[in-house]
């Protein structure tokens, strides 16, 4: 799950810009959380408590008003009833790391990544996205090796993943919709060599960087098991401290593939 969350804060800056290369600076200082971090704390604080998914994303989404926002999840979190918008955009695959964690069953993931995305995206590309993302982490955390993981999100999701990031790129714009960036999130994954080069791989595609490298980013969290001390001392300083304190306890609870040490959570948000 933090592979998600540094994946967010290193895509930040680069959002929209289109940089077309993997030669960039990972650690910049004006890099900061998006929704995409508020929300992925969102459904694991869920998950620790009574699952429900909406009041949770509600709850953390006031909480972090200015984290970027699409205009139908505003428009959603503003409203005096919440009902789901149809959406068929990236936001119920970027939150939805955790749920890979929280269950031991492909199904099981599978059956919970849907539900984390109905509160808003109901549309089937919407909750296809969620479920291809969660499967990708279970799979990877779970010790399947890349063509495994390739074979199974082809068969049961449809997306085309023979292609590679140097083939996409040239002509990739942005696009926030799961069908446009969920398949490129994961051949930025297959294409990697280690968490680091997944991420560069991500962002040098251009277009919702700091959606992509998300995705990218908690699959290869998953797979690899490592990331840089560097990316994480970085991560420790850009996080508030209640989103430590839901990682802290969702790591009590649940086994991760980076065990984060308690001086890390002890350590203040810059």
């Amino acid at each position: 799950m933090i592979g998600a969350i540094i994946g967010d804060i290193v895509g930040s800056v680069f959002e929209g810009k289109n940089v077309k290369s993997t030669e960039i600076e990972l650690m910049n200082f004006g890099s900061r959380i998006t929704d995409d971090s508020v929300l992925t704390i969102a459904v694991a604080d869920a998950l620790l408590k009574d699952g429900n998914y909406e009041k949770s994303l509600l709850k953390w989404a006031w909480k972090y008003p200015w984290a970027g926002y699409g205009r139908s999840f505003r428009e959603w979190m503003q409203a005096d009833v919440q009902k789901p918008y149809h959406s068929w955009g990236n936001g119920s695959a970027m939150r939805v790391s955790s749920v890979a964690y929280a269950f031991n069953d492909l199904a099981e993931v599978l059956q919970e990544a849907k539900k984390t995305a109905l509160p808003t995206h109901d549309h089937p590309e919407g909750i296809k996205g969620a479920e291809a993302i969660a499967a990708a982490i279970f799979l990877a955390r779970t010790g399947q090796e890349k063509f495994r993981i390739k074979k199974f999100i082809e068969e049961e999701f449809g997306y085309d993943l023979n292609r590679t990031i140097e083939e996409i790129r040239p002509d990739y714009k942005f696009d926030v919709s799961c069908r446009g960036s969920v398949p490129e999130a994961i051949i930025a994954f297959l294409d990697s060599s280690d968490y680091e080069s997944a991420i560069r791989l991500a962002i040098s595609l251009g277009g919702d960087s700091d959606t992509i490298a998300c995705m990218a980013g908690g699959i290869a969290e998953a797979f690899y098991k490592e990331i840089p001390t560097d990316l994480l001392d970085y991560a420790r300083k850009k996080l508030p401290t209640v989103m430590k304190e839901v990682l802290f306890d969702f790591q009590l609870k649940y086994p991760l593939e980076i065990d984060l040490d308690k001086e890390w959570f002890r350590s203040s948000q810059q």
